[in-house]
């Protein structure tokens, strides 16, 4: 699952919002599909920018995810780094692009459903449901860190 942060979580619930707002989506196009969409806000790259990095690779965001290499440079790997610093793995971009993570399918409004990669509605919902669960994780990691550290604090100190 991805790292949850809040640079992420914000990114995720823009993209949702502009879809829901009928920015353009098509899934067979790298710059306006899942990923397309997320990375135009994330980079602030245009649709037609993102296609025609992507285009210097070959396939769909998922095998070229799979084909990362973070040392190479290369346009459409910039790309992809550009996701995986801001918390997706590989395995999240393949989730993103067909919708299929069963943790974030198990937490959409109304219970467990399949969606279809390629429906606008579909997509906003798996964007909006997969920011909460980050959210819901990033909230549980810090307060598990401040009881570390009121736990800490009360420890009594013994040299």
């Amino acid at each position: 699952m991805a790292t949850p942060n809040p640079f992420l979580i914000a990114s995720l619930r823009e993209t949702a919002q502009r879809l829901a707002d009928g920015a353009h989506y098509a899934w067979g196009d790298h710059g306006s599909c899942n990923c397309g969409n997320l990375l135009q806000v994330m980079t602030d790259r245009t649709g037609k920018d993102i296609l025609r990095i992507a285009h210097t690779s070959i396939g769909e965001w998922t095998e070229i995810a799979e084909e990362w290499c973070g040392v190479s440079h290369l346009p459409a790997d910039r790309l992809i780094g550009e996701l995986i610093e801001h918390g997706l793995t590989p395995t999240d971009i393949r989730h993103l692009e067909y919708l299929d993570d069963r943790e974030v399918l198990e937490r959409l409004p109304g219970g467990f459903r399949w969606l279809q990669r390629n429906q606008r509605g579909d997509v906003i919902a798996y964007l909006q449901t997969l920011a909460d669960l980050l959210e819901e994780q990033m909230d549980i990691a810090s307060a598990e860190a401040a009881v570390q550290q009121i736990l800490q604090a009360a420890t009594p100190v013994t040299a």
